[in-house]
This record gives C-alpha cells, structure tokens and sequence, in this order.
C-alpha cells in the first residue's frame, strides 16, 4: 500500500511539472526588442556627447587660466606679471557667479531678436533635462556650463589691451557690466532662440559662427581697441622700451591655448560626431598654417623667426578659424591660417604703430582683426559637405559659402561683422565713461612706475631677495 501510495505522488508530481514546462513563454514582441534597442543606442549617444561636452568645458576653461593668464602674464614687465595674470582668474570667478544669476538667461533665454529674456534668472528652469533647440542629447546644465566657459575668456581676452594701467576695481566693474551690456546680446543674436543673426534657428540674416568669431573675438578685440584708446598710452610708451619679461611663460600659454581651443572650437558641435571630428581638425591645421606664415613674415622682414612671433600667429590662426571651425574643410582652413597669420601680423606691426594706439599684448590686432578676417572667410569658404546647415524645403541641402555659388552669404557675414563691431564700439564706451566717472578707472602714475602687482595686491610675482 505504501509503494502505491509514494508512486502516486511521484506521478502527480511529473505531471505538474510536465504542465509547468509545457507552458507557452510570451516573448518580447518585435516592436518591443527595437523599441529597447534604440533606447539604450540614445542613452549611449547622449553619455558620449556629455562625456565630450564635459571634458571640452574643462578644456575652454583651461584657455582662460592658466592659458590666457601665462600667455598674457609674460608679456608684461615683471612688476605686473600677478595683476595680469590675476584679471584673467577674477573673471573665473565674477563671471561665473553674473552668469548664474543673469547673463545665461540675457545670451540664451527667450526673448526678443537683439536679447534673451528673464525666465532663467538664477538658472531658473535650468535642470538635467535637455533643451532640444540647443543640443538634444545633452543635460541642459552641460550646454549651460559650457557656454560659461565662453562667456568667462571673452572679457579675459580684452585685458590684453590695458595691461600695466587699470585699476583692478575698475577692470572689474567695467567687464562686469560689459558682459551683461554686450556680451550676452551679442550671444544671443548669434547663438540664442530667436536671435537676429542664429544661422540654425532662422535669425533674420544667417550669419555663420561656429564657435565665437563674432560673438567671442569681434567683440573682445573692438572692445580692447576702444579700450587702449580710451586710457591712452602706459607712461613712456612708445618710447620707453617694454619687452615681455618672460617669453618663456608665454610660450607655455600659448601651447595651452592651442590644445584648450580643441574644446573651444571641436566642442561646439556639442556631439561627439563627425561634425567635432572637422571642427577639431580644421583647428590644429589653421593654428599650424598661422604660426607658419606669422613666423615666415617676421623672418623676411628681420631676418629671423622669433618664438614670440611664432606663437602669435598660431593664437592668430586659432581666432580665424573659430567661426569656420565646423563649416570648412581642412584645405580651407589651411587657406584661413595662412592668410590670418600674414594678416595679423600686418595689423600689430605696421597699423598699430601708423595710429600710435596702445594695445598692450595686442588683443585686437590678433583677436579683433583676426576675428573679423575669419567671419568674412568663413562666408567665402562655408561647404554643405561639411556641415549642410542650409536646406530647401524638401530637406536637401543648399549653398553654404562662395565657393559653392552662394555669395549672399559673405553679404551676411559681413552684416554679423558690422553688429558686432558697433556693439562693441558704442558698448564699451558708454560703459567706460560711466566707470571711470564713479570709481576711476586708471591708475596714478606713481602707482603705475611702482608696478600693479604690489600698488593693486600687495604683492610680488618674484622674490629675488629669499
């Protein structure tokens, strides 16, 4: 009895897991596998292009300090090597806490065609999600922090042209109010929702700046012209010889510079695609086609190549080619280099001594002429090949530049040109007479023989006495 008792149970038992195992599994639908599948291709996508978004913020970042900081600080007398050097780090700093609570809302809020609006004060709305109108696959917070990095060595760079001669109250409340004043618009209506000149978005003349020709260097560089105007010569300039007191510095700079503005130009795409691929290379070859051409000019006319010359015109090919980085292919922007590097030494060699202005480290005869040069080649040498940002209505691309037959475009370049020059002309100058009318914005000649690094900081850049 009890045999037949175990071997019905054994029996009962192979039939519920014959059942159980017969049961028909319901596998994941067609649809559902690629429905799974594309979402985690986008997730990967979207990692990558913040993973390279990131690590680009780091690099621009790296051009204001130590790059810019180092590149200018040698060029200076050594008694003014820390103020120089101290400019570029305060805008690190003031200008990233500007553009939390304003500036980020004025460049790229929605507002008007000339200015964004104030629904991003304080980075309202400002979160992790994206911002399809500005990059689809980035926190919106990356394409924020990024732009900063911008908006920090742009009023950096005009500190080149009033070394050695202003107060450093007066720097900083006059490049505060320039960033708000002329900076954001300028961004805005180049790169911001709705803006005059935002080639992507439908701006009423489509002007073509990859990554800051206008908006960056233009600016900056008029700026700093106006600015030397403005305070007038150093004490004993041109005179009085003024040699950089390290060029040693500068050189290192300078190569930061050069390797910072791979995350300037090729992180503009804002993707790790193809399209920071081009950027990326049309950078390194304009820089090295500049230094060439900078370095052959001054070895006609003096004889030899200097180092100090050398690294100009790759900082020169660097300005030139930022707003064609993304637009051109690299035989182009070898052509931009080359032409940048010839240009801009004409203008800080022979223009600025036939106008008797001094620009200290000749911000604009590098960042305003050169600026200017690679906006008007940008529209000569622009390729939908490269970057087909202009399409009919069926979505097939157009003409980007002149040398494919679209010559209306250098006629845009040319009206982003003029935008920003007067800007940045009637910007600055309003803005400095109102600062120098409250807290002053020149030193005294004593202080200026003394030196700004112990007459605004207290401090020395070299103690050769311990």
């Amino acid at each position: 009895m009890r045999s037949y008792f175990v071997g019905f149970l054994l029996a009962l038992t192979l039939f519920c897991c014959g059942n159980a195992v017969a049961q028909p599994v319901s596998a994941p639908s067609t649809s559902d596998r690629l429905t799974k599948l594309e979402a985690q291709v986008a997730q990967a996508q979207s990692s990558a292009d913040n993973s390279w978004m990131l690590t680009s913020s780091a690099l621009v970042l790296m051009m204001t300090g130590p790059g810019l900081a180092l590149f200018y600080g040698g060029l200076v007398r050594k008694k003014n090597v820390l103020s120089v050097m101290m400019q570029s780090f305060a805008m690190m700093a003031i200008i990233t806490v500007m553009w939390a609570i304003v500036n980020y809302s004025l460049a790229f809020g929605t507002g008007t065609s000339f200015i964004g609006g104030f629904h991003n004060l304080f980075l309202h709305g400002v979160g992790l999600a994206p911002d399809p109108d500005y990059a689809a696959t980035l926190p919106l917070q990356t394409f924020m922090v990024y732009q900063l990095m911008f908006a920090i060595i742009t009023p950096a760079l005009i500190t080149g042209a009033f070394a050695e001669r202003m107060k450093f109250s007066g720097m900083a409340a006059f490049l505060v109010l320039w960033s708000i004043f002329v900076y954001s618009p300028m961004a805005h209506m180049v790169w911001g929702k709705g803006g005059l000149l935002n080639a992507s978005l439908g701006g009423r003349f489509p002007c073509l700046d990859f990554a800051g020709g206008t908006v960056v260097h233009v600016t900056s560089g008029v700026s700093a012209l106006v600015c030397a105007i403005y305070l007038g010569k150093r004490l004993g300039y041109p005179k009085q010889a003024m040699p950089p007191h390290s060029v040693v510095l500068s050189f290192i700079g300078a190569c930061l510079l050069w390797v910072g503005w791979f995350g300037f130009n090729a992180g503009s795409a804002l993707a790790a695609g193809t399209l920071a691929t081009s950027a990326f290379v049309n950078t390194h070859f304009a820089a090295a086609a500049a230094a060439l051409s900078w370095a052959l000019a001054e070895w006609i006319r003096n004889g030899k190549p200097s180092a100090l010359g050398a690294i100009s015109g790759s900082v020169a090919g660097l300005v030139a080619i930022t707003p064609a980085a993304g637009f051109v292919q690299p035989m182009s922007a070898i052509v931009i280099g080359l032409i940048a590097g010839f240009f801009c030494y004409f203008m800080v060699i022979k223009v600025k001594s036939w106008f008797g202005y001094d620009d200290s480290l000749d911000a604009f005869g590098v960042h305003g002429a050169g600026g200017t040069l690679g906006a008007i080649l940008t529209g000569i040498f622009a390729s939908s090949v490269i970057n087909p940002i202009f399409k009919d209505a069926k979505g097939n691309p157009l003409p980007s530049g002149a040398v494919e037959g679209n010559w209306h475009q250098v006629l845009n370049q040319l009206v982003g040109v003029a935008i920003a020059w007067v800007i940045s002309i009637v910007g600055t100058l309003i803005l400095l007479k109102i600062v120098d009318a409250t807290i002053g914005l020149r030193v005294t000649p004593d202080q200026e023989s003394e030196g700004l690094d112990l007459t605004q900081h207290g401090e020395e850049g070299y103690d050769f006495a311990s």
